[in-house]
């Protein structure tokens, strides 16, 4: 390869970074989805394929399109928000819930849970689940959150791939389940549709870690794997709301690769069940609205 191709190439990588740039700014102000501080790696990889799709030329041709062709928001939105999901992901992790930290939240008269960046509903299924095993379903309101419109409409059905059940099944079993899965949902519409009275108790709304802010306080959040979609400061903006979501003495759960060791705020939390990133918001630590 000559210097001259070299310079090529790297004048083309520049040029279609300023390309996503201009994107992810015209979606911000045109239709307030703020995805600047998402990881630029992650986001290029994704434009990239959604440019593909709509068989545009190049990342602008794809910007001309949103701006005037509103309609194709919904299908490029899919490409920007990530969605991998199972029930009981990481059973460790729903274990540690179950064994450390449930025994404090039963001690609550009444629980507040926020499932931030719920996808299409696996993990707040598994935690209604927990909650019913345990005792506290009753008495607990769930808030299932997502920047994705079509992701909260899928998580409100509960209704999932039949050839996903065995999977979500050894994952609840590893996690210390007192029932059997198949107690919680009915085979019908071609898939397994989960107990409605699962989420009778569940507020599902669009809430962006981004731009929105706290909007009550709660006793257990579980974030797990979207925070190591976003880029330093935009993690630390994410972690400081949760603070101020927290209830004093509050649980925190993040995903396996997620860590508050290098956040700004890590001080206002202590490990709690450090190989399962559990972490307890300190009983000093207090609640200002985080901007």
């Amino acid at each position: 390869m000559t210097m001259d191709m070299v310079v090529a190439d790297d004048a083309g990588d520049e040029l279609q970074l300023l390309e996503l740039d201009s994107l992810l700014d015209l979606l911000w102000r045109r239709h307030q989805f703020d995805f600047r501080g998402y990881s630029r790696g992650s986001m290029l990889r994704r434009m990239v394929r959604a440019q593909q799709y709509f068989r545009c030329e190049s990342l602008s041709m794809l910007q001309h399109r949103m701006l005037h062709e509103p309609a194709i928001l919904p299908d490029l939105l899919s490409f920007l928000t990530i969605h991998v999901s199972e029930m009981f992901r990481d059973p460790a992790y729903f274990r540690a819930l179950r064994e450390e930290v449930i025994p404090h939240l039963a001690t609550f008269p009444s629980l507040k849970v926020w499932v931030a960046g719920c996808s299409t509903g696996e993990e707040l299924y598994s935690l209604a689940i927990l909650f019913r095993e345990e005792g506290l379903d009753s008495r607990t309101l769930f808030y299932a959150t997502d920047i994705s419109p079509a992701a909260l409409r899928k998580a409100e059905l509960g209704i999932y791939d039949l050839d996903r059940l065995a999977g979500f099944t050894a994952n609840h079993q590893a996690s210390g389940a007192r029932t059997s899965l198949s107690d919680h949902y009915t085979a019908a519409y071609g898939g397994a549709r989960f107990d409605p009275g699962l989420r009778a108790r569940t507020v599902f709304a669009e809430h962006s870690l981004v731009s929105d802010q706290v909007f009550g306080e709660v006793h257990l959040i579980s974030c797990r794997n979207v925070l190591i979609y976003f880029d330093r400061p935009l993690q630390d903006r994410a972690i400081g709301l949760f603070r101020d979501s927290l209830v004093r003495g509050g649980f925190l759960g993040l995903g396996a690769k997620e860590t508050l060791r290098f956040s700004t705020h890590a001080n206002a939390f202590s490990e709690f069940a450090a190989q399962e990133r559990v972490y307890r918001k300190a009983a000093s630590a207090g609640n200002a609205v985080h901007v």
